[in-house]
Parts: C-alpha cells; structure tokens; sequence
C-alpha cells in the first residue's frame, strides 16, 4: 500500500470535518470527487502534513505522518488548489527553494520549466496571473522524488497545452512508480488518464466509486 489512513479524524473547533475510520491506497491514479465544502481540500492539506489531526496517517507502511513527519513530507507532494505565494518572490525563487529542500535530480526543474511553459522566472509572483501562478504550484508538485502527489483541482486555470502537458507528466512520474491523488469537479476521460480508482467525499468520509 501506498497510502494507509486509520480513525482519521479532523475537527475545526466542535464541528467535525472529517472522520474516516480506514482507507488506503496503492499504485495508481485516483479521483476524488465532492461538491465544494465536502472537506477535500482539507483532506489534502491533512494528508500533507499541513494541518493537525486526531488518528494514523502512514506512508509506504513505514512512514508515520506523526512520527517520521521529515521522512514523510519528503516523499509525498501537495499542489493546492487556490496556491498563494509572497507576492514578492519568483518562479525561480520557489523552484530553487523546493528543489533543495526536496533532493530534486539534476535536471528536474528545467525539464519541469518547459513542461509547463514557465518562461517568467523572474517575475514576481504578485505580478503573476492566476494561471502562471498554478502552473508554478503544479511544477513544484512534481519535485524531488515522491512517493505520491496529490493535486487538488489541477485544471483549473490552466490552458489547454498545460493541461496535455500536466497529462504527459502524470503518466510518465506513474510509469515510475508514483502514486497520483486528484480532485476535479469533472472526471477524467480515459484517454486522458488511465484512472485506477475513485472516491467520494461524503458525509466527512470516503466511499469507493
């Protein structure tokens, strides 16, 4: 198993969020599907180690999110729905930060660069439009060596040739052995993406499709 989730449970305050007695997955691309506020995007940030919560979370059955949060974080990679950045920093800026921080190989970021058609490196972020910035968190999504990235909402914003590129990279990272975690509020024809599975996220748990 890729991903194991034990009596997860995410409160914000007295009202309850999440609460997901168990849940895994493996090898594969899977969709996860909610009308907006069911909780995902929570759902991801809590999976990424971004917000705090009450149960298990483990990775590769080895890497507890609570115990080996380092370890962790390193191998499993988060691009946000709505990312916000500095308004004072560059592509260049976060590209550099994240691929240290990550242990990139060499080559990554420029091949990610071109993927996504980042030809505005050294603007600042503030000046960005909403797609420049998206298709900056999306690079960054992809950096280092995960295990598994999750991408909430990845289409939105972004342009038909980023879309087929964001494609062509999620099949490739999967044909390494990457595990893919998606939302989108339309599924994923097939011939884009060859789906393994999908959920929805209802009544703060998850069912399978």
């Amino acid at each position: 198993m890729k991903l194991q989730v034990m009596n997860l449970r995410k409160n914000y305050g007295t009202h309850e969020v999440l609460s997901i007695p168990e849940w895994s997955i493996g090898e594969g691309i899977y969709w996860i599907q909610g009308e907006n506020g069911a909780g995902k995007s929570t759902l991801f940030r809590t999976l990424a180690g971004m917000l705090p919560f009450e149960g298990k979370v483990v990775l590769e059955q080895k890497f507890d999110l609570k115990k080996d949060a380092v370890a962790y974080r390193l191998r499993l990679n988060l691009g946000e729905a709505e990312p916000l950045y500095p308004s004072f920093l560059t592509p260049a800026d976060l590209l550099g930060f994240v691929a240290e921080a990550k242990k990139n190989p060499i080559g990554q970021v420029e091949e990610l660069v071109e993927a996504f058609g980042i030809n505005y490196l050294d603007q600042p972020m503030g000046s960005c439009s909403s797609g420049m910035v998206k298709k900056t968190s999306l690079a960054l999504a992809f950096l280092g060596e995960p295990s598994i990235i999750i991408l909430d909402e990845p289409l939105i914003t972004i342009d038909l040739e980023a879309r087929g590129n964001l494609f062509a990279l999620i099949k490739k990272y999967h044909a390494r052995g990457v595990a893919f975690l998606l939302s989108s509020h339309q599924p994923f024809a097939d011939d884009d993406l060859p789906v393994t599975g999908g959920f929805a996220l209802q009544n703060r748990t998850l069912v399978a499709l």
